[in-house]
């Protein structure tokens, strides 16, 4: 991966409805030299999928929370359990493994508190949840897909 392509990459993480021509433009290359990168990268697997990311408009239209997850014990088999469990629920926008006093920490979005309580209730069931600690977002001060590229 060259300077252009991070150049390119760094265009399509603000906006990637940009046409093959603007980015051209912006890049000092032809349409066909920009989408064949696009392709390239895609291929690459570097360029994963192009999505559309809510505005703020509505995420406020929701409850947001960071749920921190403690395993009851580290079994392999429990745990691979538990990660396919958790991949499959759609209100889990983030779900990492993590280092220090918890295992897990999940990035919640639901439509309302009693959606919040459904989901928790699902969660405290699997076995190898130990506890949970929810801290609800009071605002979204800074949201980004984007990844540095240097």
């Amino acid at each position: 991966m060259d300077r252009i392509d991070r150049a390119l990459l760094a265009l399509l993480q603000e906006d990637s409805r940009r046409t093959a021509d603007k980015l051209g433009e912006e890049l000092g290359l032809s349409r066909s030299a920009v989408t064949r990168r696009i392709q390239n990268l895609a291929q690459e697997g570097i360029i994963a999928r192009e999505v559309v990311v809510l505005g703020d408009r509505f995420r406020a239209s929701r409850v947001a929370a960071i749920v921190n997850v403690q395993f009851d014990r580290h079994k392999p088999a429990e745990a691979d359990q538990f990660k396919r469990a958790i991949r499959a629920l759609p209100e889990v926008q983030l779900f990492v493994l993590i280092t220090g006093a918890s295992d897990a920490l999940l990035l919640v979005s639901v439509r309302d508190m009693d959606h919040f309580n459904v989901f928790a209730d699902q969660l405290a069931s699997m076995p190898l949840v130990r506890r949970y600690e929810t801290s609800f977002i009071k605002r979204m001060e800074k949201f980004t897909t984007s990844v540095p590229l240097e």
